[in-house]
This record gives C-alpha cells, structure tokens and sequence, in this order.
C-alpha cells in the first residue's frame, strides 16, 4: 500500500514556473498539433494501413511521409488541422487539481471544472456509459478507428479526473457520469479471456485480433477508481480486479518486460512508456486494492526492467525502445520521460525524479517551449504538442509543485 503522508525533498522550481509552464492549462481552448498530424489524413492513414499490411510495400511511401513531416513540415505544419483531444482536457483539470492542493487558489478550480465540463460535452456517444477515445481517425496494426470510438487507455484520464474534483470539492454533480463508466467497462468492452481465474478486456468496443497489455491495466485501475461507488457489486468488482491482476502477471517475461501484445506475433515491441503505463496503473490500484501475494516482485521486476534498459547515462533520458519492430527518427521523446517522472514519483524515488526532471527542462524546453522529442541529429522537435507530451509532463510536473514548502508533496493517489 502507499504511504501518502511522507514528504520527499526536493530542489525549489524557477519562479513563477507555474505560471510559465502550467499556462496552456488555464486555456478554455486546447486545440493543438500532433505527431500524429501526418497519421490521421486521408493518405496517412491509407499509407500506415499499406505498410501495416506489407512493411515492404510499404516502407518507401511511410517514408517519404516521415521525412515530409519531421524535416520539411515540423515547424509549419501545412495540411494540418490543429483539435482537441480528450485526454489533454483530462491532464489538464488533473495538474490543475494538484496545483490547487499546493496553492489553493479558486482560478485553478474553476478552469478545472471547465475542462470536465468539456469533457462531459465531449465523450463519445452511443455507448452504455460514458467514455473517450482519441477523438481522431487513425490506422493500427489492428486496422482503422474512427474518430469517435472511445478507448479503455483514454477513458481512465477523464474517469480520475472527475473523481479527484468530487473529492477535492465535495461537490457530486458529476457522479452520474463518474459511474456510468462502469457499464462502459463491463458491457461494451469485449470479454477475450473470461475465466474464474483470469480476464482479459479489449482495448475498446470492437472484437479486436490481439490483446494489448497495458490496456488491461487501465481497466484494473478504473475498476479501482470505481468500486467505492458501487458498495453492492464490491466483491464482483474486486474479483474482476484480481482476474485481470492474474492476466498482466501470467504475460509478464521472465525479465519484468511485458511485449506491448500478449504474443510474440510479428509487429509486437516493447517500449518505454507503455511499460511504465502498466506499472503506474498497478501502484495505484495498489493503493486501495490488497493485490495479491507476489505483487511487490512484480513491480520490482518491471521497474528494474526499464532502468536497466532504456536509461541513457550520457543524457539522462529514457530511450523509447529496448524491443522494437521499426526504425524511427526519435532519439528520445518527451512522452517515456514524462511517464518515468510520474513513475518515480509513485515510486518516492526522490533522487531519480529530482535528475530527470532537470534533464528534462534541459533537452526538451527551450524558451519556455516545450519540444516533445529529440531526434538523431540532436534537433528538438514537436513544438508545444500538447497531446504528446506536453500534458503528461506538466501533469507528472504537478506533483512536486509547492513553492511554499519547497517539498516534492506525496499526494494521495485517487
């Protein structure tokens, strides 16, 4: 279980670092570019489902696509259309929430509720409860989702989002929408593996070829998140807890890795940020979930998977792959760093979150611009792309922010 009420120190920020920094959370408007751009027209949707399919066909079109995007239109961006994404608006109220705790000012409650007022307008529609997706089009190896179809990664963000509001304020008004996310979960998502010992939920309301791991385990931390609110299906859920437990933990390798699939089919990886999303979502069920025996070794393994494989000693940064099945122009991205900052912290490892939240004010802010990735030439790139990953750095960022105290505050995780 984690122990809320400890204090680790750490060095002060810049002044007025909140206000610098934090300022795209206090917008009404958070429409902004993607690396995902390039993905989500028309052709770069056809060319991504083309080398899905057959790499080889592929690769010449991907690449030119690739090489257009990060070295002629990076800064530019001609063709795009900038647009809001749920989980920005999630991150967003939830940095806001904790900026509140540490300066207790209204402003940051009141653009809170802003964003889940969005949120609430904003979900998509047609399923049993509600829930959030991507809100764009896009190819995967899984074949092609449209823009409103919600997503079990996604819906988790929103769902916190709104329960941290209801317990910082007191105020119920979004309870209706906090527990209908449960008939989300329990009746739209698809059932691959339902047994008396294990579970296994897919990534959203389609019968889907492969069973993605981390998503599993944002269905584990919502069901966390949501049993206080059913005290009559208490034990069901919990049951269903441990069943997807029992799922993660049999697909976890002997190295505390876990491929981004459940298989060893061609076009699986492991990466950074993934792995640190499975953890994350592990810890914090943890901390009002009794997991079984074994638990701690299961962290443990995982964590030390990561710091021993995508640490770079030279930079400070996490790199994103250790396993990966294509050859990218990222050095390193801003989102592996972002979840390993919101790790460590999770983690109280005070040290480690300390040096890599100066390296991560060093490579990828410059300006009081945050670029979200470095790429091979040491070029940072990504400008100000709050979906990826701007938003989850300053949410990871917003746990240790505390001028007045000058500590990296534990706050209880929700």
């Amino acid at each position: 279980m984690i122990e809320n009420e400890n204090l680790l120190q750490t060095t002060s920020f810049e002044e007025n670092t909140d206000e610098i920094l934090f300022r795209p959370c206090f917008s009404n408007k958070l429409s902004t570019s993607d690396p995902y751009d390039i993905w989500k027209t028309n052709l770069g949707i056809i060319v991504k489902s083309i080398f899905n399919k057959n790499s080889i066909l592929g690769f010449i079109p991907a690449s030119l696509l690739n090489f257009f995007d990060h070295f002629i239109n990076n800064n530019t961006r001609i063709f795009y259309k900038k647009q809001e994404f749920p989980i920005v608006r999630a991150l967003a109220a939830m940095s806001l929430l904790n900026l509140y705790k540490s300066k207790n000012k209204v402003e940051h409650l009141t653009s809170a509720k802003k964003h889940l007022d969005w949120l609430k307008e904003n979900s998509s529609k047609g399923y049993c409860g509600y829930c959030w997706g991507a809100n764009m089009r896009w190819a995967s190896k899984n074949g092609i989702y449209e823009k409103d179809t919600p997503f079990i990664t996604n819906t988790p963000y929103a769902l916190e989002a709104f329960i941290k509001y209801q317990k910082i304020t007191g105020n119920n008004e979004y309870q209706d929408v906090i527990k209908s996310v449960f008939e989300f979960i329990d009746k739209d998502l698809y059932k691959f593996i339902d047994t008396e010992n294990m579970l296994c939920l897919s990534y959203a309301p389609i019968n889907e070829p492969r069973q993605v791991i981390n998503a599993n385990s944002y269905a584990l931390y919502s069901l966390s998140l949501l049993q206080p609110f059913f005290p009559e299906k208490s034990l069901s859920i919990q049951n269903n807890i441990f069943r997807i437990y029992n799922f993660i933990v049999s697909n976890q390798n002997n190295n505390g890795s876990w491929w981004y699939y459940a298989d060893n089919k061609k076009g699986n990886f492991i990466d950074c940020f993934h792995s640190c999303f499975i953890l994350k979502n592990l810890i914090k069920t943890s901390a009002t979930i009794n997991l079984p025996e074994g638990y701690s070794s299961v962290i443990e393994n995982g964590y030390n998977y990561i710091l021993n494989n995508f640490y770079d000693k030279n930079s400070g940064l996490f790199k994103r792959f250790s396993k990966t099945d294509k050859p990218s122009f990222v050095k390193f991205d801003l989102y592996d760093n972002a979840e390993m900052l919101n790790l460590f912290f999770l983690k109280r490892d005070v040290n480690l979150y300390s040096s890599l939240k100066k390296n991560i004010q060093k490579h990828f802010i410059k300006r009081g611009e945050i670029y979200s990735m470095v790429d091979l030439l040491n070029i940072k790139k990504n400008k100000n792309m709050l979906r990826w990953a701007v938003m989850p750095y300053l949410y990871s960022l917003s746990h240790s922010l505390n001028t007045e105290t000058n500590t990296l505050q534990l706050q209880e995780s929700i």
